[in-house]
């Protein structure tokens, strides 16, 4: 008998559609990381020497701290900072608390009339009361002018909601089965079992929630009414659509050039605001994907 031989270099082929395909996502990477670089060295950058400056933007156009130095001037940057850090680790835990048990019990197979309850929560993601409905109820509740008029209303995301019962759901039940014939009641299923193995789910709710909080100002534009209760987004929303930038330039020198500065002001207030959430994503990007994925596979 002859004996076949298989060779396990790439052909020609293979290797062609490789290379192609590096070349490919280096220039993808390359498109979407540029507009982030831009914003850097834009905000970096000599006001004026900027001013003048045109075409593709390789590195900072001279160098400048005086834009960060006009936007942490305004006192109530480092005050929405505070209030947004608050908001947000206060929001995902109430997010994070309530979408889990919601979700423990919409996973549980026995669970009586669990398709109508599916229903009706599915139903929330097409309709609502709108805008002036919710704004009296956060009135009639006194929630006005208080950080929970941001939290509660959102307090579930329904999206959020289903990828989470399905992580739950993907749980094998014989481990369920076998901690209750050993006397575990469901909170201990719940606590020692289905949390520890949805950590890849957790993660991604938390980096969902999270990011919804940090990014809201439209209902503390609604709700809130003490400047000093702002989070950071509102702050900088009037910095860079309500061009408030003349009332943090009083300390800074006129011969820098008003009009200039304005625009690496602008800059510089995207960084502060993007930055943080840049700097977490890493720590939670190995759960990302896994966890993203659970809703894909099994509705």
């Amino acid at each position: 008998m002859v004996k076949k031989s298989y060779s396990l270099r790439p052909s020609i082929g293979d290797q062609v559609f490789d290379t192609l395909n590096h070349l490919f996502m280096v220039l993808l990477c390359i498109v979407m990381l540029y507009p982030l670089l831009y914003v850097l060295f834009a905000s970096i950058s000599d006001a004026n020497r900027f001013a003048s400056h045109t075409g593709i933007l390789l590195y900072p156009a001279g160098f400048s701290f005086k834009a960060y130095q006009a936007v942490f001037s305004n006192r109530y940057v480092m005050t929405g900072y505070v209030n947004t850090l608050t908001i947000v680790v206060s929001g995902v835990a109430v997010n994070l608390f309530l979408t889990m048990l919601g979700a423990f019990v919409l996973s549980r197979r026995d669970l009586y009339m669990r398709r109508p309850f599916m229903l009706m929560i599915l139903m929330t993601m097409y309709f609502s009361g709108g805008i002036v409905p919710s704004y009296f109820n956060i009135r009639d509740l006194n929630l006005m002018d208080t950080i929970w008029a941001l939290i509660l209303p959102g307090a579930v995301n329904t999206t959020n909601l289903i990828i989470l019962r399905t992580a739950f759901e993907a749980i094998p039940p014989s481990l369920e089965e076998s901690a209750k014939i050993d006397g575990a009641g469901d909170f201990t299923v719940f606590w020692t079992i289905t949390l520890p193995l949805s950590k890849a789910a957790l993660a991604v709710m938390v980096l969902y929630y999270g990011v919804g909080h940090w990014n809201s100002w439209f209902n503390a534009s609604i709700y809130l009414k003490t400047r000093a209760k702002y989070p950071l987004q509102l702050i900088l929303r009037e910095i860079l659509v309500e061009d408030q930038v003349g009332t943090m330039m009083s300390a800074m020198d006129a011969n820098e050039g008003f009009l200039n500065l304005k625009e690496t002001i602008k800059y510089a207030t995207v960084i502060v605001a993007t930055l943080p959430i840049l700097c977490i994503y890493p720590l939670i990007q190995k759960y990302f994907t896994k966890g993203v994925m659970i809703g894909a596979i099994k509705g």
